[in-house]
């Protein structure tokens, strides 16, 4: 049997408090291939955070660990690239050099200015910034900044992609185009993919797994779901496919039935209204 890409084994992690250690997470085990795309979904303090930090190795697991490729996580490394929600790019920079930065950092002693140059170019064109390269974050939108911090993620040719609700942020129009982007992407690259999402919708469309996360405190994987719809995936037809609504269906009945969870009054207050696909 071939040997997982990416393996977490009895991960579990305890964060101190003034009460005594909290136990986020319990006993996280998950087999992940080459190449497959992984999403986390759960309700909020189900661990989905925790556990991409953990394999990005920004968190150190109290109990059980990491192997990517053979090799034990315990470090932050240019091998695993995370993008966030927020776009972290940084502000007195135009878009080109906030790639250049990490491009840097990860080849700077192998490539030479012309090929670094080449590869910068080549990364921001792939996410549909050829256009606004040399523009500022303060000059484009949401949704143009997030591309830029994929483009700065795939630069550094990262073995896994980390992404943490990268298009939460973001209006439904061009949430949609960035999937859709990403899809083509991650067709054309091969990339290992881990996606935290709250929407089930996002899931089921870009997911090659579903790993769906009990409720905290020490949480832990309740199901995995298997997406096999076949590739490419147009959004409109798979609408009225049955076999995408029977997945759809799935997750909605984890999420709101097994893992059902009432968050006191008020505590939505400032917040806007989730759509019926998306996870509190």
């Amino acid at each position: 049997m071939t040997k997982p890409h990416l393996e977490l084994t009895g991960v579990g992690i305890d964060f101190p408090t003034p009460k005594g250690p909290f136990r986020a997470l319990d006993t996280v085990n998950l087999k992940i291939r080459e190449g497959e795309f992984v999403s986390l979904i759960g309700h909020s303090g189900c661990g989905k955070s925790t556990v991409l930090n953990i394999v990005a190795g920004l968190h150190q697991a109290t109990r059980g660990g990491v192997v990517l490729d053979g090799r034990e996580v315990n470090e932050p490394g240019p091998e695993r690239a995370v993008v966030f929600q927020n776009h972290s790019l940084l502000p007195w920079l135009t878009a080109w050099e906030n790639v250049q930065l990490a491009v840097k950092r990860v080849f700077g002693k192998t490539m030479t200015k012309h090929e670094m140059k080449d590869w910068i170019t080549h990364n921001l064109e792939l996410v549909h910034m050829g256009h606004a390269m040399h523009k500022r974050p303060s000059e484009i939108s949401g949704g143009m900044k997030q591309r830029v911090g994929i483009a700065r993620a795939l630069a550094m040719q990262p073995k896994v992609l980390l992404m943490d609700e990268p298009f939460g942020a973001l209006d439904a129009l061009t949430r949609a185009h960035l999937q859709d982007s990403l899809m083509d992407i991650q067709a054309q690259l091969g990339n290992t993919v881990i996606m935290i999402t709250h929407d089930v919708d996002e899931a089921v469309l870009l997911s090659d797994r579903i790993v769906m996360m009990t409720n905290g405190p020490s949480a832990t994987i309740g199901e995995v779901l298997d997406v096999n719809l076949a590739r490419p995936r147009d959004r409109i037809a798979l609408a009225d496919d049955s076999e995408y609504n029977r997945l759809r269906s799935q997750v909605l009945t984890f999420l709101y039935e097994k893992q059902r969870k009432i968050e006191p009054i008020g505590s939505r207050s400032t917040a806007s209204p989730k759509k019926a696909s998306e996870v509190a």
